[in-house]
């Protein structure tokens, strides 16, 4: 059995439903039919989260709390955690959302099968705030029309479509470090512009075919809901920017210093 690493990161726990959306989160991890090797936290304030944390039994599983004194973003704490874990391979859950309870089986079934992939996608199925159905994300690598290869993300499919997550993403640590992580600079695009970097880089992507991870969508104060709703909203401009820009960059593994310059009239 191969073993992994949850990363899951926290810049803030103020959110009025964070308890009972981080307890559900760590609920999915404990229930797993294969459960990871260790959960690597990436916090800014301990503190509240030790005591929701003491009410569960972690028996099999370390936890590894990383506290994060430099940039609290998403992108610059899943790096941290992915540096700072000790498995083989890392997946990616944020707080709000919830892994399905046979995803780790699968993956580690999927990893035998397939040694010469470096990542797995999990079938994502998003919900809103209220927990209704909204949709699905990843399911597109088994469309024919776009794949020539079943079940594989590719950089031409990237290229047309954009719609695919990291979220539940199980990858080699290795693969992940190699590639460069995500950049932090890009603020609205950094899971697209690394999903093209690593088919830029030929990492061998599939998606598993069994729904494996439930996602928020939208959730009031999450980073995308502030950019279409928040102080930081965007306009049609900014997004085709950072599209534009994630199609450029993912040439280079470093994060360089990208910023949007509105166009003056």
């Amino acid at each position: 059995m191969k073993d992994i690493s949850v990363v899951l990161p926290i810049a803030s726990s103020k959110h009025k439903n964070f308890i009972e959306l981080f307890t559900n989160a760590i609920v999915s991890i404990k229930n797993q039919s294969s459960q990871p090797k260790e959960l690597v936290l990436v916090h800014s304030n301990e503190e509240s989260l030790v005591s929701i944390l003491n009410g569960f039994d972690f028996s099999g599983i370390t936890v590894n709390m990383v506290e994060n004194k430099g940039h609290t973003d998403f992108a610059s704490q899943m790096n941290l955690g992915v540096e700072k874990s000790t498995s083989e391979w890392v997946s990616f859950l944020e707080f709000d959302d919830e892994y399905a309870s046979i995803w780790f089986k699968n993956v580690q079934t999927y990893i035998d099968a397939h040694p010469n992939v470096n990542g797995f996608l999990s079938l994502v199925v998003d919900v809103d705030d209220k927990g209704s159905f909204a949709g699905f994300t990843n399911e597109a690598t088994f469309a024919a029309s776009m794949n020539t290869e079943i079940g594989y993300l590719t950089n031409e499919v990237l290229l047309d479509y954009q719609n695919f997550q990291s979220a539940g993403m199980v990858i080699k640590k290795e693969t992940y470090q190699e590639t460069g992580g995500f950049k932090p600079s890009l603020k609205l695009t950094f899971v697209y512009e690394y999903l093209l970097r690593l088919t830029y880089n030929s990492v061998k992507l599939m998606t598993i075919p069994r729904i494996g991870y439930k996602h928020l969508n939208m959730r009031e104060g999450s980073i995308f809901w502030n950019y279409k709703n928040g102080a930081n909203r965007v306009t049609e401009d900014e997004v085709r920017f950072w599209l534009d820009t994630a199609k450029k960059e993912h040439f280079f593994n470093e994060d360089r210093n990208i910023k949007y310059e509105p166009i003056s009239v």
